[in-house]
């Protein structure tokens, strides 16, 4: 969806034209239910919560702040839903039947908790320092050693040095609250 549409679907959302929600769901609905489906196989599953995410975006209509793209934004908000969902599902798949929690919890747990620890690690590397981030993205993700990064940035090897302890510190930091949760990821991987 342009830039445009998506500034006068807002505009015309805040002012409560139901036809802008309209247009939004018609626009929207598939892509919207395509993201939930990556977590939940269910159909009439997925178009309850694909729907459920249209209503939550109506009644946030006058208070939403989008930065990015509204594709982008009702992506988060779907995907926000499914794992919602997961969450309660699996308490109550607990209470309702343990036999039933044995055989399909860990598929939905494994999936749930990739999916939190991947945001979470994604965000934390977004909120490094620009120079700090590069640094980083290039030792880990590129896999390039510390004379090619500093190479590449025309920056001292002490630099890049440097650049990574404060990354690996920061994350470390902003990650210490997911550290069980990054090992119960580690440890089901190998089940």
């Amino acid at each position: 969806m342009p830039t445009e549409d998506h500034k006068q679907i807002l505009e015309r959302l805040r002012e409560d034209d139901q036809s802008a929600l309209q247009e939004l769901f018609d626009q929207c609905y598939l892509p919207v239910c395509t993201t939930i489906r990556r977590f939940i196989s269910d159909h009439a599953l997925v178009e309850d919560l694909a729907q459920e995410v249209f209503v939550r975006f109506w009644e946030k209509r006058n208070t939403l702040q989008i930065n990015s793209s509204l594709n982008g934004y009702l992506r988060r908000m779907a995907i926000n839903e499914a794992l919602g969902y997961l969450r309660k599902n699996k308490v109550y798949i607990e209470e309702l039947d343990p036999q039933t929690n044995k055989e399909l919890a860990p598929d939905v747990e494994k999936q749930l908790l990739h999916s939190e620890l991947e945001a979470e690690i994604r965000a934390a590397i977004d909120n490094l320092p620009p120079r700090c981030r590069t640094v980083f993205q290039l030792s880990r993700f590129e896999e390039l050693t510390y004379q090619e990064i500093a190479d590449k940035m025309e920056i001292s090897i002490k630099t890049v040095e440097n650049q990574m302890g404060k990354a690996l510190r920061v994350l470390r930091e902003q990650l210490q609250q997911y550290l069980n949760l990054i090992l119960l990821v580690i440890f089901t991987w190998f089940d």
